[in-house]
């Protein structure tokens, strides 16, 4: 449990700071790429508006053209133009301010440019605005925005570089410091796992006593209902001990079961035996389906409980005259073990979420009648995550429910 506390804040950290990253590091590159791009078209407005090149100095000083932009934005702009009449024929080409491309390279361009439809937009490097002239002619502008495109490009692969070097940093520490972090909850739960162990065990010689010095008052004075009621208080307490002792050990002992290879099919088929006369003493209906051969790695006793209890479980609770049923069978590479009953009172969400809490038990009306504690299906948890399975509640109507187990095959 730990373990996985801590495995889950580091990923609770890790994935927290991954988002944060992600929406500064998107934020900020799309707002570069707007800004190159505005840039890009704020030049390019200038020289549709001007047939294809820059106006005299006078009038690009206006604050309209220039916007903050200095009177050197002729200097160091690079772009080229093509006229097209109506039917797409080249009319003119100007590739002055530009020696990457020649006028056979510009009217390429222009083509592919009038083949998109677009108003504006990027080919290659080149950033174009198409303008329709009264004349019934199409001017091409292309401005050359590998410069901007280049350093847009470098600080995007920069922010990602630190911030992956930030990320390993981050997840380092956090690998030495997690336990650290966690180490008042570890002690915490240890001291309680101890606790519940210690305290069990020193029940374990009162209850003796007490269960001892009932049957001597038996003997002398005879059996009545005030003895009848020792002895199953004492009962109780002396089973509700053992099960809290076991659950401890399977938590505190996941690492070191008695691992065996053995044939689940075959324990399987042992207990719904057992089961199947309880059943039949309680008029409900009792299925199974097992697929032989299966086996499995781990401890036979903690699984054969495991089983015990689902299926003590379904019985205590399935509605009078019910239906209960277990399947186990082969899904990839678990063993898929899956105990179904019908149910007396319906099943919430909530309840299915609470289902393997300790103590808890979803009809506390009926605890005096079947005799449970609510620790069953926490132990069934226990031998599970022991086994390095899963365990899972489910109902289909509400008026079911369905308890599975994978276990690794």
């Amino acid at each position: 449990m730990i373990r996985k506390l801590q495995q889950k804040l580091i990923v609770v950290a890790m994935g927290s700071l991954l988002l944060v990253l992600l929406l500064i590091l998107g934020t900020v590159n799309i707002l570069n790429y707007r800004g190159v791009v505005m840039e890009a078209d704020h030049v390019l407005t200038i020289l549709t508006e001007n047939g294809g090149t820059f106006p005299k100095e006078y009038l690009l000083q206006k604050k309209e053209y220039l916007s903050g932009k200095t009177t050197e934005l002729p200097y160091t702009s690079r772009f080229f133009s093509v006229r097209l009449d109506a039917d797409g024929t080249v009319l003119f080409v100007n590739t002055e301010k530009t020696t990457t491309v020649d006028d056979a390279a510009a009217a390429d361009y222009a083509a592919r440019a009038m083949d998109r439809g677009d108003e504006r937009g990027f080919l290659e490097e080149f950033r174009f605005m198409r303008r329709e002239e009264e004349n019934e002619t199409t001017l091409l502008v292309f401005l050359d925005c590998a410069k901007g495109l280049s350093t847009a490009t470098r600080f995007l692969l920069t922010s990602l570089g630190i911030s992956a070097g930030g990320l390993a940093a981050v997840f380092l520490l956090l690998l030495l410091l997690s336990k650290r972090i966690i180490k008042p909850v570890s002690e915490s739960y240890e001291k309680q796992k101890r606790f519940i162990t210690d305290a069990g065990h020193e029940l374990k010689t009162p209850l003796t006593i007490i269960s001892a010095d009932a049957d001597v008052l038996e003997m002398q004075h005879g059996t009545n209902e005030w003895l009848q009621d020792i002895r199953l208080q004492t009962r109780r307490l002396a089973e509700l001990t053992n099960e809290l002792i076991y659950l401890s050990k399977m938590e505190e002992e996941q690492g070191r079961l008695q691992v065996s290879l053995f044939s689940l099919s075959e324990l399987a088929e042992e207990l719904v035996q057992s089961f199947q006369t309880l059943a039949r003493a309680q008029n409900k209906i009792f299925t199974s389906r097992v697929q032989p051969g299966l086996s499995i790695r781990g401890d036979e006793r903690a699984v054969g409980q495991l089983l015990s209890i689902l299926l003590d479980n379904a019985l205590k609770y399935s509605q009078p005259e019910g239906e209960i049923s277990l399947t186990l069978e082969r899904r990839g590479r678990f063993a898929h073990l899956a105990v179904y009953n019908t149910t007396a009172q319906p099943i919430s969400k909530e309840t299915l979420h609470s289902l393997f809490d300790r103590f808890y038990r979803g009809d506390p009306s009926r605890s005096s009648q079947t005799g449970g504690y609510g620790i069953g299906l926490s132990i069934a948890k226990a031998v599970v995550t022991a086994h390095k399975g899963e365990i899972t509640a489910a109902s289909r109507d509400g008026r079911s429910l369905t308890i599975s187990a994978d276990l690794p095959l």
